[in-house]
């Protein structure tokens, strides 16, 4: 008979990764199963244009990677993940040739506002500069479990989050100021009016600000590979090219961790139509180029970024969003934009340039989104064609065949407008718990939320041991003692 487990991870993204290496760290016996040939999920590095060129196939720049609380406690610089930071972490360029700036400092991020809005800005995040620590585990978080650690600090930032980013806006008299904001809540990919969107573009200024935006050297694939090294140090194991279709392809354990879809955990666990009023958001296309050169931007300052927006105005940046929450064509599309090789010289080969694009589209849609998105980037950066050696395309459809938990192409694995960034994948007061006692969701569609930090599995790990312990008696931020397997204290 096969020796039990204490848990098997179903999916070897940051989540699942994360949720293995929190339990293992405590002495557990833990193993992962990925369905695809390599880990790492949405965090990926492939060749995907020409030989030599590596681009991120979904995510690129980490802001909340570098702040995560649950990375930040773990070696994973020992095991290879080193961040490298660009001169700016973001610019926001106007067609006039000018750009406003999210800088490490504030008062440059100020200054590139103007003389209305540079006061306006620093009385924003004046109250939360140097709190990153305290603010980031605080709302990274389910936010009904347990107390805040700076009750003070909480409430006074969920005045200004709750907000929608349409009302935080109206703070600013300027375009530069408005349109940096709107840009940085679109990253959320729901409406601007939505409840917490004003929380989000808050919470990317202020890591901007405390860790900067960087880049992991060598592609996103550096953040797996960093979290599956440590998991192995610690004695857990990872299968890849295992596809589990029912839990009875999987070896027996205690608990059963899915960073998955909710509707592929349901699938596989035989729990029918439990998800049944989850609602998938919309999706983006996205182009990945090797470039003869640097993007030739008008604006300075957007040479020096890591990562660009393209798409103006408060007004473009909302229609934009519109237009793909509402089923349509995009015509003038906003554009998040990232070019790693100005600062890891890793990722092309000498003198050449990879460049990381997408804009938002329907669910699902199927259509051809490079001329609007070229069209778009040529505003900004004329000539940007010449460079083109090679792209890659993925639309909806793409994204999906690549990564099964990005349903329809959503890649925040549900959609996050109105509470949902909150109350996913349905309100409960657990919600990495499911009807299966021994089943658990660690996925972005957990709080809090998409992105590469890691937090939705820490939270997952940690419901895990309190069901396998009886309470959470042993688990301390960081895990115990000292890490087997790395001498680390």
């Amino acid at each position: 008979m096969p020796t039990m487990l204490d848990a098997v991870v179903v999916g070897a993204g940051p989540n699942g990764l994360t949720a293995a290496v929190e339990l293992a760290r405590r002495g557990l016996r833990v193993e992962v199963f990925e369905a695809a040939g390599a880990i790492g999920g949405g965090a990926r590095t492939e060749e995907l244009t020409l030989p030599g060129f590596r681009h991120d196939p979904c995510s690129a720049v980490h802001p909340l990677g570098a702040g995560s609380p649950a990375f930040n406690a773990m070696p994973l610089g020992r095991h290879g993940l080193e961040w490298l930071h660009p001169e700016l972490p973001m610019a926001h360029p106007f067609p006039d040739g000018t750009a406003a700036v999210l800088a490490r400092s504030i008062g440059e991020s100020a200054h590139s506002f103007g003389p209305r809005d540079a006061g306006t800005y620093r009385r924003l995040v004046a109250p939360f500069h140097g709190k990153w620590d305290t603010l980031a585990a605080d709302f990274l978080r389910t936010q009904w479990d347990g107390l805040p650690r700076d009750p003070v600090g909480y409430a006074r930032f969920g005045l200004v989050g709750a907000q929608s980013a349409a009302l935080l806006t109206r703070r600013f008299h300027d375009e530069k100021a408005r349109g940096l904001f709107a840009g940085l809540a679109a990253h959320g990919i729901a409406p601007l009016s939505g409840l917490g969107t004003g929380g989000m573009a808050l919470m990317f200024a202020l890591a901007a600000h405390a860790g900067g935006w960087p880049v992991p050297r060598g592609g996103s694939q550096s953040i797996a590979d960093a979290l599956g090294s440590y998991l192995r140090a610690l004695g857990g194991a990872i299968h890849t090219d295992f596809e589990a279709k029912r839990l009875d392809d999987l070896p027996p354990a205690r608990a059963y961790v899915f960073d998955t879809s909710p509707t592929a955990l349901a699938r596989i666990a035989g729990l029918g139509d439990a998800y049944r009023r989850l609602r998938y958001g919309p999706s983006v296309f996205k182009i990945d180029y090797a470039l003869d050169g640097p993007v030739p931007w008008t604006a300075e300052e957007a040479r020096r970024a890591g990562t660009v927006h393209v798409g103006p105005t408060y007004g473009e940046i909302s229609a934009a969003l519109h237009a793909a929450l509402d089923g349509h064509d995009p015509a003038v599309p906003f554009l998040i934009t990232a070019q790693p090789s100005i600062v890891d010289p890793s990722r092309a080969p000498e003198g050449k340039h990879t460049f990381w694009v997408y804009g938002h589209v329907p669910n699902g849609w199927e259509g051809d989104a490079t001329e609007v998105i070229e069209r778009q980037i040529e505003r900004f950066a004329p000539g940007f064609r010449d460079l083109v050696l090679a792209r890659a395309t993925a639309g909806p459809p793409q994204l999906a065949a690549r990564n099964a938990n990005y349903i329809g192409g959503d890649i925040a694995t549900g959609s996050v407008a109105g509470l949902r960034l909150l109350i996913r994948p349905k309100l409960a007061r657990v919600p990495y718990a499911t009807a299966h006692p021994a089943v658990f969701l660690c996925s972005s569609a957990t709080p809090p939320g998409p992105g590469v930090h890691g937090m939705s599995g820490h939270h997952a790990a940690k419901a895990v041991w309190r069901r396998l312990t009886g309470g959470s008696a042993g688990w301390r931020p960081g895990g115990p003692g000292r890490d087997r397997g790395t001498g680390q204290a």
